[in-house]
């Protein structure tokens, strides 16, 4: 099964347009205060608020989500990740062989609760089946799972217990296959590995193919794997990236006013692009007109066949409102490309790769 084939199972049925572009979000989403007050009230035993309350309020808050994104129009929901703390603490917390020693101090006042590797990693129970069944029971679009990667969760982490992290990088894809095999038998098609420690270490490409190809092993090709990595030098990774056996890079450009979208354009792009068409570092919400722009730019690099659209990145820093904003905004544009394409008020032709010099 192609990449394309994979993707238009997620077309909804009732699709409007004949041409289709896939809207979904990156992952993390503004979680609401009472969440947030839920977990200092769980943290304080005074208050008599125990752990089986704040699951309440999580499921809670990621039925509200999820509806949140159905309600902006999206094709793939997620539930904000509104268990998660953060992308590589909440993971170690469910791997054998990590431990917590306190936070780091990271950048300016911020702190990341950085744990160790202090023996060989194990898979224990499953990380993310209970919330991917959770929020396809009180959505009817598809759920999307996003999953931080083996290299990121080795790069970001004190290893104490490996001779690299290469090896231990190699045993945590492991376990990530282990998860999605689970994730899969309960019905989850689509499954992103979050890698951004890879555009900023690119001379590791080669390991995180390896990664990839141990966690893809056995899983069918009607489940879709993307690799989402933000930020860095893309010239540095690309083409080397083509080879990763996934069906999409899900990539951050417009932070960077796609200053580096020529990078993909020679050699071909052969594998589906989900392109950042709105930026997370701006809290304000871009027009219709602005984002529709924004998508033509990766109609530069692939026809609408081989085209996603999300936020650049995770959401979670931007106020609720302007997050929603930016995504209903980016589904009304998807939808108005892909009526001109409908109608061929849009050329797709792109131009052919500059010959190489001699």
């Amino acid at each position: 099964m192609s990449a394309n084939d994979n993707r238009d199972q997620f077309r909804p049925e009732d699709h409007e347009n004949d041409h289709f572009i896939l809207t979904t979000v990156v992952g993390s989403y503004p979680k609401p205060k009472w969440l947030n007050r839920a977990k200092e009230l769980c943290e304080d035993p005074d208050h008599g608020f125990d752990e089986d309350d704040l699951a309440e309020a999580e499921d809670d808050a990621a039925r509200l989500i999820a509806n949140e994104h159905e309600r902006a129009g999206l094709d793939v929901v997620v539930d904000g990740e509104m268990r998660r703390n953060e992308m590589v603490e909440f993971f170690a917390h469910r791997i054998e062989g990590y431990e917590f020693n306190g936070p780091v101090k990271v950048w300016g006042h911020n702190y990341f609760d950085k744990p160790s590797v202090v023996s060989e990693v194990e898979y224990d129970d499953s990380w993310l089946v209970d919330e991917y069944e959770y929020t396809a029971s009180v959505t009817d679009r598809p759920v999307k799972v996003p999953i931080t990667g083996p290299y990121t969760l080795a790069n970001w982490s004190f290893n104490e217990a490996y001779d690299d992290d290469e090896a231990l990088a190699y045993d945590l894809a492991d376990l990530v296959n282990e998860e999605i095999e689970k994730l899969v038998e309960a019905g989850a098609r689509y499954i992103q590995i979050d890698e951004p420690a890879l555009a900023t270490t690119p001379d590791d490409h080669a390991i995180v193919g390896e990664c990839l190809e141990r966690i893809v092993a056995d899983i069918p090709e009607e489940v879709r794997i993307g690799l989402h990595v933000c930020y860095g030098d893309y010239s540095r990774i690309y083409p080397e990236i083509l080879e990763f056996p996934v069906d999409e890079f899900d990539l951050e450009l417009a932070n960077g006013d796609y200053e580096q979208l020529d990078v993909f354009k020679d050699p071909d792009f052969t594998k589906d692009l989900a392109l950042g068409v709105t930026d997370v570092h701006v809290a304000e919400v871009e027009s219709v007109e602005q984002i529709e722009r924004n998508i033509l730019k990766g109609l530069e690099i692939v026809p609408p066949e081989q085209l996603v659209v999300s936020p650049d990145c995770g959401v979670k820093l931007l106020p609720r409102e302007v997050a929603y904003g930016k995504m209903a905004n980016m589904v009304e544009a998807a939808r108005n490309v892909e009526a001109k394409l409908d109608a061929g008020d849009i050329d797709v032709e792109r131009e052919p790769p500059a010959p190489a010099d001699d």
